[in-house]
């Protein structure tokens, strides 16, 4: 692919070579396809490099120490990167960079449409994986995505010349990411990516040591992953922790533990609310419609006040009336405010 003409032209060619690499991510290559395509990245991320050679902040990010020792690729991958977005941003101030800079983003938009075709070449791999890992906690689709991003992290560490193909080498990175996602989303506190993995790591060597019948402790499980026994035990603690959302039976539509924790008589808080505001615009009708008298009997009958519901004869003893009047009087309390049922409106209270 020709460098862009000018500074403008870059975003649009590396849209144009990813639509095309999309076009083509269904192909499946063959082994020399893969090793040629990553040959090709190689050579365009080089002559990023050379374009960018020279220039004193693209040197400086590019020369920059890890902070710990690089065991694939994708570290200076990234450095590069940065160093041609540093020399892109500068050129708009300072004119002389920019034929360095339309060099140097022609030739990685390049490798990024070649990393996207070579990626999308093993997707299969992530849908394949995703139907063995789906679960309660993270559907296929989601698993999909998080396919994706292994995808991409496998083809920026990819290294032709190691004698594995591309779809071996992008299996363990897909796996690895979704069941870092699931660990991620299965448990109720987000534990570090370090963590995961060495929980993992514990876990197995319980089974290797169980599988050889050799009896083992923490000390024992630590020094086979290489940790102290203070963080092995931390981190075996942690599998007491039970999400409220996790499935706790089996059936077609399985139940969260939360579903029968929770207290289906407690009012929710929603619900307390309306009831006091209907309680506030109870009253007010009451003082606009009825007497003083009907007020007290049907907020003593109906447990307006405390709660407490009470019989006609309760009410009757309380006002020295027959159980019979009390009937009398709640019922022409009633008819009242059913023939006023518009008193709730702001502008017949008015009226």
């Amino acid at each position: 692919m020709a460098p862009p003409a000018n500074l403008n032209d870059t975003g649009s060619s590396l849209q144009f070579s990813l639509a095309n690499s999309r076009k083509r991510a269904s192909e499946r290559l063959t082994a020399e396809e893969e090793k040629d395509i990553a040959r090709q990245i190689r050579r365009a991320e080089a002559e990023a490099r050379k374009a960018v050679k020279g220039v004193p902040m693209a040197d400086t990010i590019i020369q920059r120490k890890p902070d710990r020792a690089e065991r694939t690729r994708a570290g200076a991958v990234d450095r590069l990167e940065a160093a041609v977005e540093a020399v892109w941003k500068a050129a708009r101030e300072e004119p002389e960079l920019k034929l360095a800079a339309r060099t140097a983003k022609g030739a990685w938009a390049k490798a990024e449409s070649l990393r996207w075709h070579l990626a999308m070449s093993g997707r299969r791999i992530a849908h394949g994986e995703a139907r063995k890992l789906a679960g309660p906690f993270m559907d296929e689709e989601d698993l999909v995505q998080e396919g994706y991003i292994g995808l991409l992290r496998a083809a920026k560490r990819f290294d032709p010349d190691r004698g594995i193909r591309f779809s071996t080498y992008a299996r363990w990175w897909v796996r690895a990411q979704m069941t870092r996602a699931i660990d991620h989303t299965g448990r109720p506190v987000r534990l570090p990516g370090c963590a995961v993995e060495q929980t993992r790591n514990l876990r197995k060597a319980m089974k290797r040591f169980e599988a050889a019948g050799v009896p083992y402790g923490i000390s024992e499980l630590a020094a086979e992953v290489g940790i102290d026994k203070e963080r092995a035990e931390l981190l075996l603690s942690q599998g007491n922790t039970v999400s409220l959302e996790q499935p706790v039976d089996d059936g077609p539509r399985p139940r969260p533990l939360e579903r029968f924790l929770s207290d289906d008589d407690a009012a929710t808080p929603d619900d307390e609310a309306i009831q006091g505001q209907e309680l506030h615009r109870m009253h007010e009708a009451f003082d606009v419609v009825l007497t003083e008298r009907q007020r007290f009997v049907l907020r003593r009958r109906y447990g307006l006040e405390d709660g407490e519901f009470r019989t006609l004869s309760e009410v009757g003893k309380e006002m020295g009336l027959s159980r019979e009047r009390v009937r009398q009087i709640e019922r022409e309390a009633l008819i009242r405010l059913r023939e006023q049922s518009n008193i709730r409106d702001p502008i017949s209270r008015e009226q």
